[in-house]
């Protein structure tokens, strides 16, 4: 049996990250990035964060598996109390209850910080195709969170409109 550590992120993880992130970037729409970022890019959006808000790796047997963190929803002092996550899991690793450790985690540090809105963007089409599926939104609505916005049309990848949706849970 697999042996799951939640830690927090080191500069020296951007190389497995860019790699995680990477296949999504190139195979899916779930992130509508077009290129994916080099483990150095990578290493900057860390240091940028990380010196911020929680940055958190799921290793599996000391392999990084997953990656969850938070960052500003937005600069206005009105929203402190408000982060928008990212949550990534190697495409080979999914469906073993990593993103939920790294939720609960990342949740209960956000607690401590006095965070009470989480916001999550999960791109979506009505109907599933090669590059997106319904899972982002099934894994977000399974975490507590709901829909709260649906913007149509608004991010073009692989020749194809995809919608986004906005995700809240409150804390």
């Amino acid at each position: 049996m697999s042996e799951y550590t939640i830690r927090d992120v080191r500069l020296e993880d951007a190389a497995r990250l860019a790699e995680i992130y990477s296949y999504y970037v190139r195979n899916t729409a779930v992130s509508f990035e077009y290129e994916a970022p080099t483990a150095d890019e990578f290493a900057e959006r860390i240091r940028n964060i990380s010196g911020k808000f929680p940055y958190l790796v799921c290793e599996e047997d000391h392999e990084v598996v997953g990656y969850v963190y938070a960052s500003a929803y937005s600069v206005r002092e009105a929203y402190s109390w408000t982060v928008a996550t990212s949550i990534y899991v190697d495409h080979d690793h999914r469906r073993k209850g990593i993103g939920s450790r790294l939720y609960r985690e990342l949740e209960e540090r956000l607690k401590n910080c006095g965070i009470i809105n989480l916001l999550a963007g999960a791109a979506f089409s009505e109907e599933e195709d090669e590059y997106l599926s319904h899972d982002s939104y099934k894994f977000h609505m399974k975490e507590g969170y709901e829909k709260v916005a649906h913007m149509k049309g608004v991010g073009k990848k692989f020749d194809r409109w995809y919608d986004l949706l906005w995700m809240q849970k409150k804390l």
